[in-house]
């Protein structure tokens, strides 16, 4: 049935998700997915909202959402743009801010969304190579383009830029956009959210996904100076103008509301991620270093294939990459201080 198809479709390579299986007893370390549930403030906002009212569209413009962000970041709502998820905002920054005359710029092992919203949007794009040791060189980036996206953390690395790198990268290409996705900041990172007052080309985004545990209501935003989130909302008003649903926007408020909670669970996955990383150490495994919730590691002498075939016999699932200059590295989300264990003890007898 092809032959139903719009041109664009035969050229897509579409984005693959991490797997969601169904397996008995599961160690689930493949998605990054937070190990600990939404705060009981977020549960309970939703029921009380699962009410009559949901046969009413909800605000479209999210105003009380994007009140709560602003005041959380320091900034006002008009700089702050919510949508589905912070795959939506990314899309519509890539539709919106990031097809220019000149290639976009972005690391060769990185996010691999950006590649496939390349091709879906019909932006010349160029991969810039990391370094032999994984980590991003800001200097590589000094090459004519028309905007630059950079994670940070980078994924699947987890590895981290500090602040002062990313404004040496404003400094240098005033005239270009710039977007810092920070899906994995709070795990450790410094958010480049300040930056925006003093730099009109930079857009920020995040989600609520994984520092926040709310994955399944799929909210994530950008901030900006006004121009930059103008542009989002006209792509976005000419596509959906009811992008989050009320669940969503007071499951998301009660999120950033809870302070404690985000805390307690940022926290542990910090003290989890460095359990982690000294016992895949004591195992022969070479681990990069991670701000991020996740590990990204290779083995001296076992393959990347050939460890996570074994984990998976074990109801331990975890990420591998068939690509060039990784397909030896897993990318091993932090689960539970049980699942963490429970890793480890697959890869003894695995090993």
């Amino acid at each position: 049935m092809s032959k139903f198809w719009s041109r664009v479709v035969h050229d897509l390579q579409p984005y693959v998700p991490g797997e969601q299986p169904r397996i008995a007893d599961l160690v689930k370390l493949n998605t990054n997915e937070n190990p600990f549930g939404p705060s009981p403030k977020v549960l309970a906002a939703i029921r009380a909202a699962a009410e009559d009212g949901l046969r009413l569209y909800p605000d479209p413009s999210a105003l009380d959402l994007r009140q709560t962000i602003a005041r959380h970041y320091g900034v006002s709502a008009e700089e702050v743009f919510v949508g589905n998820g912070s795959d939506e905002v990314l899309a519509h920054t890539f539709q919106a801010l990031l097809k220019h005359d000149l290639p976009l710029l972005y690391p060769d092992i990185s996010y691999s969304f950006y590649p496939t919203y390349s091709r879906l949007y019909g932006i010349t794009a160029e991969t810039v190579p990391l370094d032999a040791d994984y980590s991003i060189s800001i200097a590589d980036y000094d090459r004519p383009c028309g905007a630059i996206i950079l994670p940070n953390p980078n994924a699947p690395t987890g590895m981290a830029l500090p602040l002062s790198a990313i404004e040496t990268l404003l400094r240098n290409h005033p005239g270009q956009p710039v977007v810092i996705d920070e899906a994995y900041v709070d795990f450790g990172a410094e958010s480049a959210v300040p930056l925006t007052k003093t730099y009109p080309n930079l857009l920020v985004v995040q989600t609520f996904s994984k520092s926040r545990s709310l994955a399944g209501l799929r909210v994530g935003f950008a901030i900006g100076q006004r121009p930059l989130i103008d542009a989002l909302e006209r792509v976005k008003d000419s596509f959906n103008s009811y992008p989050l649903d009320r669940l969503a926007q007071l499951g998301a408020i009660a999120a950033i509301e809870d302070e404690d909670w985000f805390e307690t669970c940022r926290t542990q996955i910090i003290t989890n991620r460095q359990m982690v990383t000294q016992a895949l150490g004591e195992r022969g495994f070479d681990v990069l270093p991670s701000a991020a919730n996740f590990v990204f590691a290779r083995h001296a002498a076992k393959s990347g294939a050939e460890i996570a075939a074994g984990l998976r016999e074990k109801a331990v699932l975890v990420r591998h990459f068939n690509k060039p200059r990784i397909s030896d590295h897993l990318r091993i989300t932090i689960g539970t201080a049980e699942e963490c264990e429970r890793l480890i003890a697959a890869l003894d007898a695995i090993l």
